[in-house]
């Protein structure tokens, strides 16, 4: 009968998926490989834990917004496609470098939650100065990419971000985002 030959089909599928979703979750995300900017090829995975180990305390590094929706380009001030976008300030009297960024997105609704790192090769803040990141996927100073399989891209339901954004030799800056119920948002859309 048709239907016993599909069940072997169908189980091999299904414990082929459980399995790459296993490796996902344990394979750490990583950085771009060209001086701020993002590349095409890399891929962006979900990992286990925080792996930011700043234990600064000096003040210096602070989140000036962050937002996941309704997108404002930091230099034109028009309009763009939805992603995280985290602008920061240096308040100190020196360049900043050595940054990374910790994010955390929680679907409210389901309690479904994936956590991301990435350490943010040629990034740098000059002293008493703003710069934007964005997870995009774009390319250019300041962008780096995204998981667009990600629950932020996928759920249609409210998700809450907590972000951690270090530099070496000041204290870790921390802030939120929200991205309302809707349709998911769309890269590049």
């Amino acid at each position: 009968m048709k239907t016993s030959s599909l069940i072997p089909a169908v189980l091999v599928v299904s414990l082929a998926v459980v399995g790459l979703t296993g490796c996902q979750a344990s394979t750490p995300a990583t950085g771009s490989s060209k001086a701020g900017s993002a590349s095409t090829t890399q891929q962006v995975l979900p990992v286990n834990s925080n792996p930011i180990t700043n234990t600064s305390t000096a003040p210096g590094l602070t989140i000036v917004s962050a937002a996941v929706q309704d997108n404002v380009d930091p230099v034109t001030k028009a309009s763009i496609a939805d992603r995280l976008q985290i602008t920061v300030r240096n308040d100190t009297a020196a360049a900043l470098s050595s940054f990374e960024v910790y994010y955390v997105m929680k679907d409210v609704t389901t309690g479904m939650s994936e956590a991301y790192y990435q350490a943010l090769t040629g990034f740098s803040v000059p002293a008493k100065s703003e710069a934007t990141i964005s997870f995009d996927g774009e390319t250019g100073a300041g962008h780096y990419p995204e998981n667009t399989f990600s629950i932020y891209r996928s759920s249609k339901n409210q998700v809450d971000f907590s972000i951690e954004v270090s530099a070496a030799g000041v204290k870790v800056a921390q802030g939120t985002a929200t991205k309302a119920a809707g349709t998911g948002e769309v890269a590049g859309g």
